[in-house]
């Protein structure tokens, strides 16, 4: 059984992550540190702790999990890792490539894993997307459009403070930008056409709109949104075909059915996928990295090239 910590006991940490956990075959919730020890208890790990650093420096904890608002999960990854731990930090990477680069220099010195939680990109119906098009089966790719938006309450919320590395690209925009990223290969290769934002009075922006070129013929678009309604849609377009998320969140998706519409060389067809727990499929997948067997990860220099790119598109005028 691999030891996780956790550094931060918030809704994430308690609704989806702790018990991703306590059902996963080969993981425990060791321990948990929180500056409120009532909300540590309630994820009723072995141990509990008011400070990170404590946490870090137990010797039986194997995985650090980073659930802290976006401005520490540098400070706290590097810390977990030069304490000789493994890391799982929350998405987006860091606040910007510059710290995102830190972290990454800070794993190859310690030699330990360290790993963005897109846990979408572990979902079975992510990976059959992914695999559809690498297959050709809709052809060379023309156009991925997606949106994530949603209604987000953010008064008291550390996504309405800038300097916390607040607002929808970094907390829903990664998603988009991790699509992409899986689909083709985005080094060196996009071209940014425009960036539509509307800020809120805090600073940070509650809708993003972005539309790039990647290579020569592939358009692509992703709208984030704090201030629209509920929505989250993928359709990813080829010369052959194309491929829609259909039945259950696109990004989301958990313990729910869901299904792709997909059409290739004038045929359509459905295909569905039981509900499943795509944290608990992120959580056995590192936890069988860290006990040394293969399992799939997202690999560090994904991370890296997503984060350039959001920075790209923050700074884009």
């Amino acid at each position: 059984m691999i030891n996780w910590g956790f550094l931060g006991a918030g809704y994430i940490a308690s609704q989806a992550l702790a018990p991703a956990v306590h059902t996963a075959s080969n993981s425990k919730l060791y321990a948990v540190a929180s500056r409120d020890l009532t909300k540590a208890a309630k994820l009723s790990a072995t141990k509990n702790y008011n400070s990170y650093q404590d946490l870090i420096d137990d010797p039986l904890v194997d995985v650090v999990y980073i659930n802290l608002p976006n401005h520490l999960h540098a400070k706290w990854s590097i810390a977990a890792l030069s304490a000789g731990k493994n890391v799982l930090c929350e998405k987006p990477f860091a606040m910007d490539a510059v710290q995102a680069s830190a972290m990454a220099q800070a794993a190859k010195d310690s030699g330990k894993l360290l790993v963005e939680a897109v846990w979408a990109r572990w979902h079975p119906r992510f990976i059959r997307a992914v695999e559809i098009v690498k297959s050709g089966q809709i052809g060379v790719l023309t156009s991925i459009d997606s949106e994530f938006s949603f209604m987000a309450k953010l008064e008291g919320d550390y996504r309405n403070e800038v300097g916390m590395g607040g607002g929808a690209l970094l907390d829903i925009g990664t998603y988009q930008i991790h699509l992409w990223s899986a689909l083709v290969d985005l080094n060196n290769n996009v071209e940014i056409t425009s960036v539509e934002k509307n800020l809120a009075p805090s600073g940070i922006d509650l809708t993003t709109v972005v539309q790039a070129k990647i290579g020569k013929d592939l358009q692509v678009k992703a709208t984030s949104s704090f201030e629209r309604q509920a929505r989250q849609e993928i359709t990813i377009k080829g010369t052959k075909g194309e491929i829609a998320f259909t039945v259950g969140e696109a990004f989301t998706n958990w313990h729910k059915p869901g299904q792709l519409s997909i059409t290739s060389d004038g045929k359509s067809r459905t295909e569905s996928f039981e509900p499943v727990d795509a944290y608990q499929l992120m959580v056995e997948s590192v936890s069988a990295q860290v006990s040394g067997e293969k399992a799939w990860h997202l690999p560090i220099p994904e991370s890296l090239t997503v984060m350039n790119l959001l920075d790209q598109i923050r700074l884009w005028r």
